[in-house]
């Protein structure tokens, strides 16, 4: 295998390189060769030394203080049982889950704005965490289901909600405006079904499912996180073999088909895989708001590359998710559902959005 470090080029015309900036590293190997932009790999480093520092800072923090030392210790099998049993059974679970979670948020989002070309394409807005939120509460209030039936309906519900926004939106194929439309007013019927189950469900029902509807991390198990953590690496790794097909894409249905994409099934299978990342996280925690929409902007701007990109992506989630998780346990005397933390983080970026926009037309 030859390593080599490339930089874009193009030559003017007296002959001499124009040098855009990027630094591009370049591993071939026989047939095969693979491109690693090196401002990327970087931003992922900064980003994986938060990650630590946040799981640090939450596996110390809480109603029984720790030391770091005591967290390391705990981690390495010593300590006493009841330290053991703080950082290992109560907290790593809920931060892990966070770290993950985040990670297919930010990834669900990146696939999604990647294939609509717009930066609002959400799964919240465009109504595929609503149907995941509506085949979740079915099992919770109708069928009274256990966890693995939960993450059947939420799954269910939002496979179901994309394809019949699929079918609406299509019109000789499917352009990301009319889909966008498509999805906010199914998200806006299926709220409406998702308030009239919780009306009909008994009062204790009711409750556990608005506090499961905030999007809360409260009481995750091991099981949810070994259970999703696998439904999210399948995900992730069928996601990183089409991220080719996926920035062929955004060039146009055209451009991609002339490059060999099989611009159907491609976009079938992606937005499968986005559905089914934000339906694992719903199932195990709850609709977590705007982590989806806010992480691959910033990733983009943190890269400076032209397009979205999938490991950025999904480390500013995590990143995101886990301070915002840190903040809901810690800011008020109160715990509160991280969910209410990623609303406030989503309606200041729509701000900032509106904000840039109001500029453009003055």
């Amino acid at each position: 295998m030859t390593l080599e470090t490339a930089t874009p080029e193009r030559t003017a015309r007296h002959g001499q390189p124009i040098d855009f900036g990027r630094r591009v590293l370049v591993m071939r190997r026989h047939r095969f060769g693979l491109r690693v932009d090196l401002r990327s790999v970087l931003v992922c480093g900064v980003l994986a030394v938060l990650m630590i520092a946040l799981v640090l800072a939450a596996l110390a923090t809480g109603s029984y203080q720790l030391g770091f030392d005591q967290v390391a210790a705990a981690l390495t099998g010593g300590e006493s049982k009841l330290v053991r049993q703080i950082v290992v059974e109560w907290r790593l679970p809920r931060v892990t889950a966070a770290l993950l979670f985040g990670a297919a948020l930010g990834l669900s989002g990146a696939i999604f704005q990647s294939l609509m070309r717009n930066p609002l394409a959400d799964p919240g807005i465009i109504g595929f965490s609503q149907g995941s939120h509506t085949g979740a509460l079915i099992v919770i209030l109708v069928i009274d289901g256990n966890y693995p039936q939960l993450v059947g309906g939420a799954l269910l519900g939002g496979m179901g909600t994309a394809v019949i926004v699929y079918l609406l939106a299509y019109r000789q194929g499917v352009q990301g405006f009319r889909l966008i439309i498509v999805g906010i007013g199914l998200s806006a019927m299926l709220a409406s079904v998702n308030t009239w189950l919780m009306l009909k469900a008994n009062r204790e029902d009711a409750l556990a499912a608005a506090a499961w509807g905030a999007g809360s991390l409260n009481g995750t198990s091991w099981v949810q996180v070994v259970v999703g953590g696998v439904c999210i690496a399948v995900l992730a790794t069928v996601a990183a073999g089409f991220s080719r097909p996926m920035r062929q894409l955004e060039l146009g249905d055209d451009a991609a088909a002339s490059q060999g994409v099989r611009v159907g099934p491609a976009r079938f299978v992606l937005i499968i895989v986005g559905v089914a990342l934000t339906a694992t996280v719903t199932a195990a925690s709850g609709p977590i708001a705007f982590v989806s929409l806010v992480a691959p902007q910033i990733a983009r701007r943190l890269t400076r590359t032209a397009g979205i990109t999938l490991v950025p992506s999904a480390c500013v989630g995590a990143v995101l998710c886990a301070a915002a998780d840190y903040f809901a346990q810690h800011l008020v005397s109160t715990p509160l559902p991280v969910g209410i933390i990623t609303l406030i983080i989503g309606g200041c970026y729509l701000g900032y959005l509106l904000f840039l926009e109001a500029r453009r037309r003055l």
